[in-house]
């Protein structure tokens, strides 16, 4: 019985060793985060640890150079339990007086990264930025890649850059605020399909993040191809430059229950027009929502059974939207196009090509817009301030911004909101709470959205069909959703949401079986182990 119980006792021991073996906590006086964390891989390059531990938070993790990541990891901050605030990573100044631009470099193709609890900041302990910065850079296949919990502060050209082929994306509760180039005003953006945009995407799925002050997208899953789908809920994005978006050969996904606050605030210019980030049809008008029909090679990847039937099986939602421009932007737009031989284009919600496919229910039945409104949110009138008209310094705010830009003087001035200016002090941290903190709880409280209460599949409608139906369904906790189509025999048939994250909220999808013979089929919902069937009749 002794020797049971002490052989219990050492697998009891082993067992704990081993689990705790997977994490590494990393304090900020170990060297630099990217000397630590590169010093302890194997041989083959990956990880030799499945989790990094960040637990500093009275001064910075300095980097020198990127963070190489070849195989699954997590690297995760430890939050202060009261305030919240993470532990911030910020670049040092090299012995030639540079700035590394990137702290993260994914270059294993088929792993999963997780970056989670972080404040990523571009300014060095100089307090200088290096232009061509990128936060987190993925440059492989196949990569499944979540941000959780991070801000994003100061990047001049991307927060996350990827050239990897049918990469997948989980950006959620983060914030990224003033990205902000000084003189490009098409960069300084969220997530990029890096040019020359040849690389397919598999899922960008973007929930309850912040972009605050940004010149460029606040998402790019496509441009030359086109992603798989694309999710794009509950975010706020407050200012940018130009368009928001490039997605117009979006295929199937949905922009959901977002804000939309003085988006497009540099319009288009003569020089722009009519070809802005547009490669198949010109434009004569902008909006924050532009699509295009599909190029011949992305129908053929799209829906290759049959090319001509492409466009009408594209299944978009666009619904609950909130968007809006305050009146000093738009009566500066009008002042200037009074005056300026330079004049805009002012953008709208819709575009009018996107708003004829919406309109167009024969060639194009499953894309729907609804509920989405011209309206102040609200909290906006304090904060409107600074980034219209600036603090001090090169911070001259947007109007003037936009003013160097279209005169083609813009070189070292910038804008945005609450700027971060790192101190001289060897523990200097960034402001926490956020500046901007209060005024963002305050529109999510304005705006007020319900949560559900249930995990539900509604009915089929119609029921029978032929051979398009549409299905409502909730969600009462996010989770990694499935929602899927099979025969009576049991055999799978079709995907219409395949495995991805989607958070607590109300959902409407729309398909089209007309591929498909007469008969019974049977759609399943499927969220964490939970099931709900519903019987359908395609009757043709």
């Amino acid at each position: 019985m002794k020797r049971m119980l002490s052989l219990i006792v050492v697998v009891m021991f082993f067992g704990i060793t081993a689990l705790n073996a997977q994490t590494m906590v990393i304090h900020a006086n170990q060297g630099n985060i990217n000397d630590v964390i590169m010093a302890d891989t194997l041989s083959n390059g990956a990880p030799a640890h499945q989790v990094y531990q960040l637990v500093t938070l009275d001064t910075t993790y300095k980097f020198t150079g990127p963070i190489t990541i070849k195989g699954d990891v997590t690297i995760e901050g430890v939050v202060d339990p009261t305030t919240g605030r993470p532990p911030c990573i910020q670049p040092a100044v090299l012995q030639d007086g540079s700035i590394p631009p990137t702290p993260f470099t994914i270059s294993g193709s088929n792993i999963k990264v997780t970056l989670k609890n972080l404040y990523i900041l571009a300014k060095a302990t100089n307090n200088t930025s290096n232009g061509g910065g990128i936060a987190v850079q993925v440059s492989s296949d196949k990569v499944k890649l979540t941000v959780d919990n991070c801000v994003f502060d100061g990047w001049q050209l991307f927060a996350i850059g990827y050239n990897g082929q049918w990469d997948d994306f989980f950006i959620l509760n983060s914030t990224f605020r003033n990205l902000v180039h000084p003189n490009q005003w098409y960069i300084g953006e969220v997530i990029r399909n890096e040019w020359p945009g040849e690389a397919y995407t598999d899922s960008l799925v973007m929930v309850g993040n912040t972009m605050l002050a940004i010149n460029g997208y606040a998402a790019c899953p496509v441009t030359k191809w086109y992603t798989k789908y694309f999710k794009f809920d509950n975010n706020k994005v407050l200012y940018t430059f130009k368009n928001p978006f490039f997605i117009f050969n979006m295929t199937d996904g949905e922009i959901n229950d977002n804000i939309f606050y003085g988006n497009y605030a540099g319009g288009v210019d003569q020089t722009e027009n009519p070809w802005w980030d547009n490669l198949w049809y010109p434009d004569s008008s902008y909006g924050i929502i532009a699509l295009q029909p599909l190029s011949d090679d992305n129908k053929e990847m799209f829906y290759s059974a049959d090319t001509s039937k492409a466009e009408s099986m594209r299944s978009i939602a666009v619904k609950n939207n909130t968007y809006f421009w305050p009146k000093e932007l738009v009566d500066f737009w009008t002042a200037w196009n009074d005056t300026a031989s330079n004049k805009i284009f002012i953008p709208q919600w819709m575009n009018d090509r996107t708003k004829a496919m919406f309109n167009d229910k024969t060639n194009y039945p499953n894309l729907v817009a609804e509920n989405n409104v011209n309206a102040d949110p609200g909290f906006m009138t304090e904060m409107d301030k600074e980034i219209l008209h600036g603090t001090t310094g090169n911070d001259i705010g947007l109007l003037n911004y936009f003013k160097e830009i279209r005169t083609g003087k813009a070189e070292t001035d910038i804008w945005g909101y609450g700027i971060t200016q790192v101190g001289a002090n060897a523990d200097w941290t960034p402001a926490w709470p956020l500046p901007e903190s209060a005024y963002i709880t305050a529109i999510e409280q304005s705006v007020g959205k319900t949560v559900p209460t249930e995990f539900s599949l509604g009915e089929v409608y119609p029921n029978p069909f032929n051979p398009s139906a549409h299905v409502e369904y909730t969600l009462n906790k996010a989770g990694r959703t499935s929602l899927k189509v099979y025969n009576v025999l049991g055999q799978h048939v079709m995907t219409l949401v395949d495995n991805v994250y989607q958070a607590a909220s109300k959902y409407n999808v729309s398909f089209n079986m007309s591929n498909f013979p007469s008969g019974t089929y049977f759609l399943v919902l499927e969220q964490d182990g939970h099931r709900l069937v519903r019987k359908m009749l395609l009757m043709k």
